[in-house]
């Protein structure tokens, strides 16, 4: 009874962390320049309960923003300890394919990356024994698994696809990553960059994608690969990606640089 009230309390310190981040955020500057006392204290409510949180003291812009990733990094660490990489996402038929499957970037269409598939290479750096670049027919010969998962965004939408390729645990044991390191990096051609953490790396359902409904992946889904992580929000599943780093040092990311909390589980 114990652990179940113990978890029960990390979940809604998760739940409450998420809401009170999210509405901070929407008063940052407001708060600060707001000369009407009764909205300025409306607002402080919330800003409140961030310090409450945070154990922060907010007098300005700058020390709101150090409050809010002072609770980002909290949630990601609560949602860390709350993650099973045993738990398996659900997965669905083909006939529950959402077709055609939503395009989704911080561009156009028409804008995604053409990639070379001759000159393609994946480079590796860091905590990597066997640092030589993969060619994408070195990728297609090795091991390949197929998914039919949910891709859920932040934006409030989702959708169902069918993903192929590499088990990626497998892929980083291949190339003797240090499966100790806390986190895994990517480098894409659209200019996007993410992060992810290490169990979520080694999940059984997180795929180094080279298929899309059973066809090469097209560019607009993220060739020439793209990671697929049924257990993670949209926006940490990169596309395009160019290459991969392990390391102990925190690398951020490109939305979470921006705000967004770096775990993303969904």
């Amino acid at each position: 009874m114990a652990n179940t009230n113990h978890t029960k309390h990390s979940q809604w310190l998760v739940e409450n962390a998420n809401t009170i981040v999210k509405d901070a955020r929407k008063e940052i500057g407001r708060v600060v320049h707001q000369p009407d006392r009764r909205a300025f204290l409306q607002r402080t409510l919330t800003l409140g309960g961030l310090s409450l949180l945070s154990g922060c003291s907010l007098v300005d812009e700058n020390s709101i923003e150090t409050a809010l990733m002072s609770m980002s990094r909290f949630n990601d660490k609560a949602q860390g300890w709350l993650f099973d990489p045993k738990r398996l996402a659900p997965t669905y038929p083909d006939s529950m394919i959402t077709r055609p499957f939503p395009f989704n970037a911080f561009y156009g269409e028409d804008e995604a990356p053409v990639v070379d598939e001759a000159a393609y290479h994946l480079e590796l750096t860091g905590l990597v024994a066997d640092r030589k670049t993969w060619t994408l027919a070195e990728l297609r010969a090795m091991p390949q698994a197929d998914q039919v998962t949910r891709h859920i965004c932040v934006e409030g939408w989702s959708a169902i696809g069918k993903w192929g390729g590499v088990p990626f645990a497998s892929f980083l044991q291949r190339i003797g990553a240090d499966l100790s390191a806390k986190y895994v990096g990517f480098k894409c051609a659209d200019d996007y960059y993410t992060s992810i953490d290490m169990p979520t790396a080694l999940h059984p359902q997180t795929l180094l994608t080279l298929t899309y409904d059973s066809q090469p992946l097209p560019a607009k889904y993220g060739f020439p690969m793209k990671l697929r992580m049924p257990t993670k929000l949209g926006y940490k599943n990169p596309k395009h990606i160019q290459a991969i780093f392990v390391t102990n040092t925190y690398p951020g990311g490109y939305w979470e640089d921006q705000g967004y909390n770096w775990f993303g589980g969904s």
